[in-house]
């Protein structure tokens, strides 16, 4: 994978802005799930969900708004069934994967409980807008278009990655070789939003068929339809293909690139910002972080700065 310095993908009550909220949604980065419902496997220091220990940072908890100083909680907005990013625990109603994970390593270095929702993703945002959430972790990639009513702050780095049947029969190497074939893509992805159109731009100047899109609301869905012949290949985040691609021999992953951070999202209205990034700094540079990442395989999504506010 690459480096943060490498190529970067091109890619509270808040009634004033629920409707600039809700438009928003056209240009969404990371995958979404299905299944909304309100789960919360809320631990204070993370205690007895995997995550390792991680001392309470004195200087963030200061900065944290009078009102989560008194609650000790924060509200994490997390979509599911996606592998290995977020996904229930077998048999159980408890979030793990790592943006659970990373909220909870969050929630350890402010001393407060976390309390996971579980979301679609396209409901995320007006849900942080209608005070449901204080937060969320959610592999979303921060854009000049978000950052209009959220805060964020880098906490790992994901890419694109494109997966094909085995053997790859329609011969597709990269990103260039997509117009004209049938791609499954999550709904509200960053992939369909803004990689698509900017491929089907490049598809129309080379005289090419544009790219003929089908939208499913979970990766699982879409791997059907490439395993049962609809689709001739699906793009979406690299974490999730890649680990399908280890529990699916009928697929492998043609190509992985533009590899970007993807930040904790929060109400600019909040007051938040100052003490997750003060909390994040600490997250990074601890043990912790390596060992959450390197539990579900991406060691290499590790990130060194958190970045405040750095659209993608």
């Amino acid at each position: 994978m690459k480096n943060v310095s490498a190529t970067q993908r091109t890619k509270r009550a808040l009634p004033a802005v629920v409707v600039t909220a809700a438009l928003m949604l056209a240009v969404t980065a990371c995958s979404p799930t299905g299944n909304a419902s309100t789960s919360t496997s809320g631990d204070t220091a993370g205690a007895g969900t995997g995550v390792p220990a991680l001392e309470v940072n004195q200087a963030a908890v200061d900065l944290l708004p009078e009102s989560i100083k008194a609650s000790k909680v924060l509200r994490v907005a997390i979509p599911t069934n996606e592998q290995p990013t977020q996904f229930y625990r077998e048999g159980t109603q408890e979030m793990t994967g790592t943006n659970p994970d990373v909220a909870r390593l969050i929630g350890e270095a402010l001393g407060v409980k976390v309390d996971i929702q579980v979301a679609n993703f396209d409901s995320i945002i007006p849900g942080l807008a209608a005070n449901r959430y204080d937060m969320t972790v959610s592999s979303m990639t921060p854009t000049e278009k978000r950052m209009e009513v959220l805060d964020f702050v880098d906490y790992m780095q994901i890419g694109n990655a494109i997966a094909v049947p085995k053997g790859n029969p329609a011969g597709i190497k990269d990103e260039n070789a997509l117009c004209g074939k049938k791609v499954g893509l999550l709904t509200g992805s960053y992939q369909l939003t803004v990689n698509v159109p900017e491929y089907d731009h490049a598809c129309a100047a080379a005289g090419k068929e544009a790219i003929q899109r089908s939208e499913f609301q979970d990766t699982r869905q879409a791997i059907s339809a490439l395993t049962s012949g609809r689709l001739d290949t699906v793009l979406a985040d690299s974490p999730i293909l890649n680990f399908a691609a280890t529990q699916n021999p009928q697929i492998e992953v043609a190509r992985t690139y533009e590899f970007a951070p993807v930040g904790v999202g929060m109400p600019k209205e909040s007051g938040l910002v100052k003490s997750v990034s003060a909390a994040l700094d600490a997250v990074i540079k601890s043990e912790s972080y390596t060992k959450v990442l390197g539990k579900y395989g991406l060691e290499t999504s590790a990130i060194t700065d958190a970045r405040v506010n750095f659209a993608q």
